[in-house]
């Protein structure tokens, strides 16, 4: 647990355990992420929609891992004052970010020619401006530290256009862009910046669709990937992650 130890005058305060930030963490990806950097001790910080949800990632969370605290806030992050209020959360837990995770973010397929009025703003909210913003909420403490390491989730998407991909596709792209961008500023900070473009993925996106489990990546590799990315020593980084299903994208 943290604590201050006084040196003369001075009182340092020592925390040996690292946070990560997931935001959408309670299924998918997002909660293999957590799960895996629980595992090896971190706190971590969720936020999804759902209450109900976060309550049972909690529970679980304190179940498996109980020398792990776990802190959790309901937020949609397609709105900008729900953002305002998860950064404030997270800033008052008084613990530095050492890695955030920009998982949240949905996808709804269509054509740009057809697809309804408002997908585009309504996925750009979500997919680009929640990573955009919960960046801008925490990445000063990260300047000032010297230290952290930022994931941004894009797609096969993000480099690749295909048929009813649509407004997903752009934000994706955008998303991409974001990263490179960030990367390039944050470089001489010590801060890494990591795009993670994951294919077909198990999670209940593909609920409904008859192709077996064998056909899809496991979120736990996609999260095991990322850790091993964040395991590097401070001297190198992995830009981007490309992980397809070994037979290719569906």
């Amino acid at each position: 647990m943290p604590y201050s130890r006084r040196l003369g005058c001075i009182y340092i305060h020592l925390n040996m355990r690292k946070l990560i930030t997931v935001t959408g963490g309670t299924k998918g990806i997002g909660r293999a992420i957590a799960e895996r950097f629980a595992q090896a001790g971190f706190d971590v910080v969720v936020c999804a929609r759902k209450p109900d949800e976060l309550e049972k990632l909690k529970q679980d969370f304190k179940q498996k891992y109980p020398s792990v605290t776990v802190y959790t806030q309901p937020a949609d992050m397609a709105d900008r004052k729900q953002i305002e209020t998860f950064v404030n959360f997270v800033r008052n837990i008084g613990q530095p970010v050492d890695v955030l995770v920009n998982n949240a973010g949905y996808f709804v397929p269509g054509s740009i020619a057809t697809e309804k009025e408002g997908a585009l703003e309504d996925m750009m909210n979500a997919n680009l401006f929640s990573a955009y913003h919960m960046t801008r909420g925490v990445v000063d403490k990260m300047i000032a530290n010297k230290s952290g390491h930022i994931f941004n989730m894009c797609s096969i998407a993000s480099i690749q256009a295909y048929s009813n991909g649509g407004s997903y596709a752009i934000t994706k792209f955008a998303l991409l862009g974001f990263s490179k961008c960030l990367r390039e500023e944050l470089k001489t900070s010590g801060i890494r910046v990591t795009a993670i473009l994951p294919g077909a993925t198990r999670t209940a996106s593909w609920d409904g669709v008859d192709l077996p489990d064998e056909r899809f990546m496991s979120a736990e590799d996609v999260a095991e990937t990322v850790f091993a990315t964040w395991s590097l020593s401070q001297r190198s980084v992995v830009e981007e992650i490309l992980i397809r299903p070994q037979l290719g994208d569906i």
